[in-house]
Order: structure tokens, then sequence, then C-alpha cells
């Protein structure tokens, strides 16, 4: 619990002469009485490592006991149910906590740990009910600090400290998205290696991710994209359910979530094992796309202006090569006729939330990138096949995905051994094609 420890002394250190409060994830009902898989709220986790719902932080650097955490007491008949609890005893030993006191006392004694300070950091989680409890909480101690020496009188974002310190990685943390990172990759392969034609799209995604839960992954990062063909032009196409023409191309945007550090991958390839010469046209341009903004990442470089505008060039420009639009490259960009075809920037942070916080704006202006900053860079063009252009290119969508931690000296791509060169996914996939090793062993 080293690393929990650690990020709570730091946050605590940030905050100074307040306190805070932390909910953790609220539980989801999917239907009737059954909820969807229980995921804790990543600000949470980050400060506890604990995974269990109906739970509550305090940290109150001032006070007596600086990190408390409410948790659910042991049940039997529950845990026959829903399994095992840490319970109340175990859990500030287990989870490096001052104290800790089952959730059915939060309200009894939340009050007395809010009102060590003046200052209140919290973030709205917890739901409308928790939410309320502090809203009202907060009203009754204004009225209140009159007579009293504190009170927990402004409520404050705790977001511009907690989600900086998210920001920027950790050696834990790097290690954990190596693993993440790992393991996607090792499902991307399996796609290329083991789909066949003819095959739907569902069965290419089981494919992927039998290979995330066979090497550990917990869950899914998000809904695995297994979109062939035009459906690839829906940037978060989910239903995976039509069958693959022939000669499609497939996109896989997957990643798979370990130890709570989320991948996010995407690659473009051929079901039939080989590019058509318009695939590749477009694919070339795509690739040159990534390899142009993963080479700008580094310390001091601006994400969202200096590596996505240097990507959109490259864009734009193949774009004119197609003959898919016309024009100097600056009047491309100035009307937008660029932008049916690339409808996203370059890429987004990356940790315990897929699309993770942090603040992509400082000052007025965009934030240079910092050594321990893990980003995603994807560049991608989408031709619809509504789009009034050459039917030869009608419906094809490339979009080519890698995960880049920032280094002091540059960068390492975490998921550049996955096959991105065309010769490279051609040879994969006929490697796959010839092998007799099953999948399924």
């Amino acid at each position: 619990m080293t690393e929990f420890a650690r990020r709570r002394a730091a946050f605590n250190a940030a905050i100074g002469d307040a306190v805070a409060v932390f909910p953790s994830a609220a539980v989801a009902i999917r239907s009737n009485d059954t909820a969807y898989p229980y995921q804790q709220d990543a600000d949470f986790y980050f400060l506890s490592g604990f995974k269990e719902p109906h739970s509550v932080i305090v940290l109150a650097p001032n006070a007596d006991t600086k990190s408390v955490i409410f948790v659910q007491p042991r049940d039997r008949e529950r845990e026959v149910w829903d399994g095992q609890r840490l319970g109340v005893e175990r859990a500030a030993p287990e989870l490096g906590f001052d104290a800790a006191y089952s959730i059915a006392e939060l309200d009894e004694r939340l009050p007395k740990l809010l009102d060590t300070a003046d200052n209140l950091y919290y973030g709205l989680g917890g739901g409308d009910d928790f939410a309320r409890r502090i809203s009202e909480h907060v009203r009754a101690a204004r009225i209140a600090r009159r007579r009293a020496d504190r009170a927990a009188i402004n409520v404050l974002d705790p977001s511009p400290i907690l989600h900086e310190m998210r920001v920027i990685k950790s050696a834990a943390d790097i290690a954990g998205l190596r693993r993440a990172v790992e393991i996607s990759a090792a499902g991307h392969l399996a796609a290329m290696r083991y789909a066949r034609p003819g095959m739907h799209e569902y069965e290419v995604q089981a494919i992927l991710e039998y290979t995330f839960k066979s090497r550990g992954a917990e869950s899914l990062a998000f809904e695995s994209i297994v979109a062939g063909g035009a459906n690839a032009n829906v940037l978060h196409y989910r239903s995976n359910r039509e069958r693959i023409p022939d000669n499609a191309l497939v996109l896989i945007d997957g990643g798979a979530q370990v130890d709570f550090y989320n991948a996010d991958i995407t690659r473009t390839w051929p079901i039939s094992g080989i590019f058509t010469p318009e695939q590749r046209a477009v694919y070339d341009i795509v690739l040159a796309a990534h390899k142009e903004a993963v080479d700008l990442c580094k310390p001091g470089v601006k994400f969202n202006s200096d590596v996505n505008d240097s990507a959109q060039r490259v864009l734009v420009d193949g774009l004119r090569e197609l003959g898919l639009v016309s024009g100097s490259p600056e009047s491309i960009v100035e009307s937008g006729a660029h932008k049916p075809f690339l409808p996203h920037r370059i890429g987004h942070f990356l940790g315990f939330d897929t699309h993770d916080v942090g603040w992509y704006r400082a000052g007025g202006d965009w934030r240079p990138l910092k050594a321990g900053m893990v980003v995603t860079i994807e560049p991608g063009l989408y031709i619809g096949a509504d789009l009034d252009v050459d039917r030869r290119f009608a419906g094809i969508g490339v979009r080519i995905e890698d995960d880049v931690l920032i280094t002091d000296s540059g960068h390492d791509n975490l998921s550049g051994d996955l096959p991105r060169e065309v010769a490279h996914i051609e040879r994969a996939i006929a490697q796959g094609r010839e092998s007799k090793e099953p999948l399924f062993a």
C-alpha cells in the first residue's frame, strides 16, 4: 500500500489547512435487481487502492486522525451473495489509513471530521444523495461558524490538485500501464492472426477479448470497437454484429484494464490479409501522420497544437494527393473542407481512466508535454460512403493508435512493438493463417 499512502500524503501536503472527502462510485442498476459490473471511482481508487462500493475517504491533514475510511462491515449473509468484504477491522491496517469505521457511522462521524477546517475539498461525487448531505452540512456549518473555531464553509474542487497528480505518472503507474498495454497488444495481434474472411465482427471481438482475459485483464478499458468496412467511419461503433465483407478493412479499437490501468490501442488491417491499392493509399497517409506525431512527442512540445497540427498537415496533404479535397492546405483548413475526413484531434491522456483526467490548457494556451505523461497518438482518416468522393475510396476508414510515455529525453511508445507497417501487418496475418496453433488451447 506504499504507493497509495504516498499519494494521500502528497495530496494532504497540497491542500494544507483543509479537509477533503471522496465517496466511492455508486452501484448502477442495469435492469430490475441486476447491477452493472462495479467500477470504482478512479479518484477514490487512486487514493486508497480499495475497490468496494459504499465507502468514503476523509483526509484531514491538520486533524489528529489524518486519514479515515468508512467501509461496509463484514456481513456473512450478504457476502454469500456478493463476495467477501474487507471489513472495518482489517481496513485501516491493510489500506494504510489512520482509522476505519463502518459506513453506518458516517452520518455521526462525518460532520466532526469536516469541521476540522474551513475549506472542504469535494468533487460532487457519490451520487445525488451524498451531494445533498454535503450541501446540507455546509449550509449548517456556515450558520454555526459564527460560534465555532472551524467549520466547513468553503467548498473547493479537488481536481486541480488531484488530477494534476494523476497526469504525471509515477514509476508504479508506468509499470502498471506497461502491463495493460502488453496484454492489449497481445489481443490485437491475436485478432490479426486468427481472424478469417467470413467472420462477423463479434467473432473477431471474441478473439481480442479472450486474449485479454486469458492473460490476466480484469475487464475492458472500454467497450471494444470492431468495425468492418464502412463501419470504421463511425468513431464509437460498438454494435459489432455485422459480417465483415471479404475485401474490407477491419478497425479494432480496444484495450484491457489491468490493476485499474487502461490501455487504448487501435489497428486497422485487411480481413483478406492483403491491402488493396486504395486501402494502402489511405493507410499510408495515416501511418505517415502517426509517425510525424510520435516523433514530436517530447517534453516542451505542445500536445494539442504542435503535435496535433503537424499530424493534421500530413493528413490534409494526403487528402489532396488522393483528390478528395482541392486547394492549398491553408485554404482547406480555413474553409473546413477537411473536417468530414478528420473529425477528431490527435489523442488524449491515458491512465486510471481511458480518457484520463487533466487539463490540456494552462494560462490560456495548450500546455506542453512533460516527462511522466502518457498520451495516445491516434490520427485517422474517415471517408464515409455518403460523401461525394471518388468511389474507389468511399467507405474506407483508418485509424492507428499507440500509447506513448513522455520521458526526460523524448518518448517511449509502449505499444510500439505491435505491427503497424503494412508489410509487418500482412506478415502477421499470413503467419497466423499458416500456423496450426489453436487460439483456444
